[in-house]
């Protein structure tokens, strides 16, 4: 087991040195040149950018086609070995290619550069080989190269499919940069994620409205407080004084009522309400409720509108099945 453990730490070592090395080109001019010219085409790139690659290059082209589509640049992946079967249909003149091969010499790849040059697309490679057959065809190369693979065998694609990796990051996030691309945006093209509902979701979207918000008015019984408090099951229910919120009434505040050893049951609403509330404005944001809950240590909160009338309420427990 312990084998195991020193044999794992190798590889990350030996991947971690290549990107070390990787990290120390971007100080040779000749590699700034080419990674800004890189970063230009593409930022100006009226179509799309179409990445493609084969085997292990393929799959990791696969992956930096998403963070470009992910972070506002369009892209999508094109199969090398399949786009001559009828693929290729996606290519426009308007168009940018990247290419990825850590040889150079792919010939899935070596195929598509007259298709290509036929749209008279630039194309940038990244590739481990500079001095490659299609680094020679290629506009802009970046370059990729490492001393070995991870693999004790120098065979297995490793070490190269990281850097090649990492590089396609630098160029997403240094377009998502140059474009200014901010967190709304991300939740825009994430709706469904984590980030998503945390950056979009209102509290408007979520709160409990309606006929399946506790209300009680000032002079409501207290069994009648406790029924409602019961049946609606969020723990408190709210007072209205017409059609102000007067106050709330929390189980927590019922119990402490009762360890007063109070004769309690001729107490109404009015009577054992919480007359200051915390209350938030339907528009902000439910990650923002969630906050001020846990600063003030309580479950719920009452929602208003600008005119500070109650819309709903808003529980912890929906914010956590929410993801939040």
């Amino acid at each position: 087991m312990e084998k195991d453990i020193r044999n794992a730490k190798k590889v990350v070592s030996k991947e971690r040195k290549e990107i070390f090395r990787l990290e120390k080109r971007f100080g040779n001019p000749l590699f700034r040149r080419n990674f800004n010219n890189a970063i230009e085409a593409i930022y100006k790139c009226k179509g799309k950018v179409i990445v493609t690659g084969i085997g292990k290059s393929g799959i990791v082209g696969q992956k930096i086609a998403a963070t470009f589509n992910s972070t506002g640049t369009y892209a999508t992946f094109l199969n090398s070995g399949e786009s001559i079967h009828g693929d290729l249909g996606i290519v426009r003149e308007s168009d940018i290619v990247l290419q990825i091969s850590k040889s150079g010499g792919t010939a899935e790849v070596k195929k598509l550069i007259p298709l290509f040059k036929e749209y008279k697309l630039k194309i940038i490679l990244i590739t481990a080989n500079i001095n490659s057959p299609l680094a020679k065809l290629s506009d802009i190369i970046l370059d990729a190269s490492i001393e070995s693979e991870a693999c004790p065998h120098n065979l297995t694609p490793t070490s190269s499919s990281t850097v090649s990796l990492v590089l396609g990051d630098a160029l997403a996030m240094s377009l998502l940069e140059k474009r200014g691309f901010t967190k709304d945006d991300f939740a825009f093209f994430h709706p469904g994620g984590i980030l998503g509902r945390k950056l979009l979701l209102k509290v408007k979207d979520i709160m409990i409205k309606g006929k399946d918000m506790p209300v009680v008015n000032l002079n409501t019984r207290i069994n009648d407080v406790i029924f409602m408090i019961s049946s609606k099951r969020l723990g408190s229910t709210v007072v209205m004084n017409g059609k102000k919120i007067a106050g709330i009434i929390t189980d927590g505040d019922l119990r402490r009522l009762l360890e007063k050893n109070l004769d309690i049951k001729n107490f109404k609403a009015g009577d054992i309400m919480n007359k200051k509330p915390k209350c938030i404005v339907q528009e902000i944001l439910a990650k923002s409720a969630l906050e001020i809950m846990e600063n003030n240590k309580i479950t719920q909160l009452l929602v208003t509108d600008r005119k500070k009338q109650l819309t709903g309420i808003i529980h912890i427990h929906t914010l956590v099945e929410m993801g939040l």
